[in-house]
């Protein structure tokens, strides 16, 4: 799969295709949209699913010097405007944040990111490190290659191993299809 090609599925889910056209309006550095909301919509048009089916969440990233919580909710808010229409659950962090929250949510601690594609170089799978910006730039550290043939490899960037497996299991329930190596 190449990147026209991974860009043209993920836009067949309206919602997608609507956040992708607004979010150079959300006026953020690096933002991108990223992983579920791409690779489930991929995998539910390659399922015969329809594209927006199973997917729990559209996540917005971007970068901010500013790691305050405050900061954090203005462009939330922001967010909460453009994409009030769309009627689906949009997730906006601040990757300049997310060591400051991580482990009150998932017990364990994680280090400082430098930039919303470190962010992504260390989702839990490899297939899954995937983001397009607001320029329309496809960003896959490992290719599409093993995304386009279900191949659910654990990705050794990760910080949080003991998590991967919980959601390799996860996306196999939602697409039996998927394997690991």
């Amino acid at each position: 799969m190449n990147d026209a090609e991974f860009l043209r599925l993920v836009r067949l889910n309206p919602v997608n295709a609507a956040l992708l056209e607004r979010l150079p309006e959300l006026g953020v550095e690096q933002a991108h949209l990223v992983a579920g909301a791409l690779f489930g919509t991929v995998w539910n048009v390659q399922s015969g699913q329809p594209p927006a089916a199973q997917i729990r969440d559209y996540d917005l990233f971007y970068w901010d010097d500013d790691p305050s919580y405050a900061a954090e909710d203005a462009v939330i808010r922001r967010a909460g405007e453009l994409f009030a229409d769309l009627d689906a659950p949009i997730e906006v962090r601040n990757q300049a944040r997310v060591h400051l929250w991580f482990n009150q949510k998932f017990g364990q601690d994680r280090p400082a990111l430098g930039s919303v594609r470190e962010g992504i170089d260390q989702f839990l799978v490899e297939c899954t490190c995937v983001g397009v910006s607001a320029r329309g730039e496809v960003y896959a550290p490992y290719g599409l290659e093993d995304m386009a043939a279900g191949i659910l490899r654990p990705n050794p960037l990760n910080h949080t191993p003991g998590l991967c497996a919980a959601k390799i299991a996860d996306y196999v329930r939602r697409w039996p299809w998927l394997r690991t190596p």
